[in-house]
C-alpha cells in the first residue's frame, strides 16, 4: 500500500491524543484531592467507580507505572512508526527536519502541558472517568508489572492517607484566606488543636481562689454572702482538711432560700463530687460535660488532695478566644 498523508495524520492524531490522555490522567491522579475520594466512597456503594478510583489511588505506585507505560507506548514507539512513515512522504532532509521539530511541539504543548493543566483542574472528574480503563490496563499488563515490582519493591508501596494538626491548621487557614470558609470557623478550628496540649490544671480555679462554704452551715446563716457574691458553684467542705461534701450550685441555694429552706444545711443542699486529676488533657475533659453530667469538678492532685475547681465555661473560654495563657 502506497503511502498517503491521511494515514500520517492518523497517526499523528493518535499519538497526540494518546499522550493527551495519559499525562491528563497522570496530573489528575496526582492533584486529586485524597480526602474528597474518601468522602464519595463512603456514600456511594463497594463498587462504584469511586471506591475503585480510591483502591488505585491507594496503589498510587503501580497506578502510575501503568499510566507511565501506556504514555512512553504512543511516545516513543507511536513517534518511530510516525518518523518512519513520514520519511517515506516527506523525501527531502529540511522537509523531514521541519516535520520532527514541528511534532516535536504539538506533542509538548497538546500532549503535555495542555493536558496535565486540564488534569489538575479538573482532577477529581478525570480521575474518575479514567477507572474502568486504568483497571482494563491493569489487568492486561499484570505480568508485567509483577516483574517489574519484583525488581522494584518500592512499586508496591502503599499511599497511606494521613495528615495531622499543623496540615489541617494550614488547611483552615488557606480556606479563610481565599474565602471557603469563615474566619472565626478557621480560628475555632486551631484552637480545637490547643485543648490537647492544655491540663485541667492549666484552666482550674487554684483552691485558694475558689468559693467554698462550711457544709455545716445553715442556709439562713450564709443567705447574705450567697447574695452577693456571684460564684455560681461553691465547694462545700467538711470538718476535715480536704474533706469535700460536694458542690453546690448558686442558683440551687438561692432557690432554696425563697422557697422557705433557711434551716436546711448547705450539705443537705449540694450536688455529689465529680473529682478529675489535675493532669487530665482538656479535650477529654470536654467530653464528661454533658447534659446529665454538667456543671463543675474538683481537681485534685496525685495524693487526692484538692487544689482547685474547673467547669465547663472554662473549657469554653479556650474555643471562644477568651483564655489567655
Amino acid at each position: 500500500m502506497e503511502p498517503n498523508i491521511f494515514i500520517l495524520i492518523v497517526l499523528i492524531l493518535t499519538i497526540l491524543i494518546g499522550s493527551a490522555c495519559c499525562s491528563g490522567v497522570e496530573a489528575a491522579f496526582l492533584a486529586v484531592n485524597s480526602i474528597r475520594v474518601i468522602e464519595l466512597a463512603t456514600e456511594q456503594k463497594p463498587k462504584s467507580s469511586a471506591n475503585q478510583l480510591l483502591k488505585l489511588r491507594k496503589h498510587l505506585g503501580r497506578t502510575l507505572t501503568v499510566i507511565t507505560i501506556t504514555n512512553n507506548g504512543f511516545n516513543i514507539i507511536g513517534s518511530l512508526i510516525l518518523g518512519v512513515y513520514g520519511a517515506l512522504i516527506i523525501n527531502n532532509s529540511l522537509g523531514l527536519t521541519i516535520f520532527s521539530i514541528s511534532f516535536y511541539i504539538l506533542v509538548v504543548l497538546i500532549g503535555e502541558v495542555l493536558p496535565k493543566a486540564i488534569g489538575t483542574r479538573f482532577s477529581l472528574k478525570i480521575a474518575i472517568l479514567s477507572v474502568p480503563i486504568l483497571r482494563m490496563l491493569n489487568i492486561i499488563m499484570k505480568p508485567f508489572l509483577l516483574l517489574i515490582e519484583k525488581l522494584f519493591p518500592v512499586i508496591t508501596a502503599e499511599n497511606e492517607i494521613s495528615t495531622d494538626e499543623e496540615e489541617i491548621r494550614q488547611m483552615a487557614k488557606i480556606g479563610s484566606q481565599k474565602g471557603l470558609i469563615e474566619a472565626d470557623e478557621a480560628a475555632m478550628i486551631s484552637k480545637v488543636f490547643q485543648l490537647n496540649d492544655l491540663k485541667a490544671k492549666d484552666l482550674m480555679i487554684p483552691r485558694v481562689s475558689a468559693p467554698s462554704i462550711d457544709g455545716g452551715e445553715k442556709l439562713e446563716d450564709i443567705s447574705k454572702l450567697i447574695i452577693s457574691n456571684n460564684s455560681p458553684w461553691w465547694v462545700v467542705l467538711g470538718d476535715k482538711v480536704d474533706k469535700i461534701q460536694g458542690v453546690a450550685k448558686r442558683e440551687k441555694l438561692l432557690t432554696a432560700l425563697i422557697q422557705g429552706y433557711k434551716q436546711s444545711s448547705i450539705s443537705d443542699l449540694c450536688d455529689p463530687v465529680e473529682y478529675i486529676p489535675e493532669m487530665i488533657k482538656i479535650d477529654k475533659l470536654l467530653t464528661t460535660f454533658d447534659k446529665d453530667n454538667k456543671g463543675v469538678k474538683v481537681v485534685v492532685d496525685e495524693f487526692g488532695g484538692f487544689v482547685g475547681l474547673i467547669g465547663a465555661e472554662a473549657v469554653l473560654s479556650v474555643l471562644a478566644g477568651w483564655w489567655k495563657r
